[in-house]
């Protein structure tokens, strides 16, 4: 008798045992589940977020008035519009020519009417002189400007002086050919400057050549920063496309890695060689198809680039190689930016874009970005 209840009790024991190992089994797998959700799902499944593409432009002061013909057909699609007129004169100051004192009134006033109210002036690093003559992208300039605290703070009393004399949104230094050396003082110009600035609620943009060592610049956050994503061909070399896609899109990885909010700076229009010299001077997208009909040529677009390119024979007898950017090419150069996770886009410049280029500036819209 006690040897059957012996028996029955253990078979509870078994069953009990049993069912508590089940349920902590059950619960378990339930927690797990609930853990890879919140813990791996982020990684499992990408979140999707919105961004929207922004798109600026520069106005040349040597060129306001064909500028100004086109700036109010896209002024509704511009983050920012960049009045490049800020020059230097001997002295290291700033110097300002008069179709900048005649224009400015007038681009402020086309600006506001569409809603506009980011104005920048873009500072450039060429010396003009007395005489008439004057020299582009002064690296011993830059040296100069950037060489001290003293320097620096000089060039930053008078960059915020004219922001606030002239009620713009900020500025923008687009100094070239910026010697090895006078990188870090530069970038302590940058961060400097960017403080100052934003403690009298004005914003910075520094643009930057392709040359430019970002991999080794310690830049501060805050500043806009834009990449020249143009010029591969031109003045300085033989015929070719401003930028093909492989350019653009190893010069907008370099630029996601500084800030994907960074910008991608493409250009308009191009150059025409003169076969003879072997010159080649720029030439405007509207310039360049006007060109290709009244020499009856007819345009190829190629494929690396997207960019047009034509021959012909001028009055004289020499041959000519013209290669230009239209929309289409800005379109696929913009692709190539987007593929390496850059979506804002700067034009240069407000100056007989064709329709199409026109509309890519028109179109800010929207990006889905994982």
């Amino acid at each position: 008798m006690n040897r059957t209840r012996s028996r029955k009790r253990n078979r509870r024991n078994r069953t009990v045992v049993l069912y508590v190992f089940a349920g902590l089994f059950a619960l378990s797998a339930g927690l797990l589940y609930c853990f890879k959700q919140d813990v791996f799902g982020a990684a499992t499944k990408p979140q999707i977020t919105e961004y929207k593409t922004e798109r600026s432009a520069w106005l040349a002061d040597w060129r306001w008035e064909a500028g100004m013909e086109q700036l109010g057909g896209v002024a509704g699609g511009l983050t920012s519009l960049q009045v490049f007129a800020a020059y230097f004169d001997e002295s290291d100051r700033l110097l300002f020519t008069e179709e900048f004192r005649e224009a400015l009134p007038k681009i402020k006033q086309e600006a506001e009417r569409n809603g506009m109210d980011r104005l920048f002036l873009t500072l450039v690093n060429d010396i003009k002189y007395e005489s008439g003559s004057d020299v582009q992208k002064d690296a011993d300039l830059v040296s100069r400007l950037v060489k001290d605290y003293s320097s620096r703070n000089r060039h930053i009393n008078e960059i915020i002086a004219v922001l606030e004399t002239y009620g713009l949104s900020g500025a923008e230094l687009d100094y070239e050919r910026i010697g090895d050396r006078d990188w870090p003082n530069f970038v302590q110009l940058i961060r400097e400057l960017h403080a100052r600035m934003s403690a009298k609620g004005k914003e910075l943009r520094v643009v930057f050549e392709p040359r430019a060592p970002l991999e080794r610049l310690d830049l501060p956050e805050g500043p806009v920063y834009v990449m020249m994503a143009y010029n591969l061909y031109g003045s300085h070399s033989g015929p070719g496309p401003k930028a093909d896609d492989a350019f653009v899109r190893k010069l907008a990885a370099q630029m996601k890695d500084v800030s994907a909010k960074s910008y991608i700076a493409l250009s308009s229009g191009g150059f025409d060689w003169h076969g003879g010299t072997g010159k080649a001077t720029g030439i405007t997208e509207r310039q360049a198809a006007e060109l290709a009909r009244s020499a009856a040529a007819a345009p190829v677009r190629d494929k690396a680039s997207g960019a047009l390119n034509f021959e012909y024979t001028d009055s004289g007898g020499a041959k000519h190689k013209v290669w230009y950017a239209d929309g289409a090419t800005l379109s696929q150069w913009i692709q190539a930016a987007k593929s390496k996770g850059i979506y804002n886009i700067a034009v240069w410049r407000l100056d007989e874009l064709g329709a199409e280029s026109l509309e890519q500036l028109r179109s800010s819209g929207s990006n889905l970005i994982e």
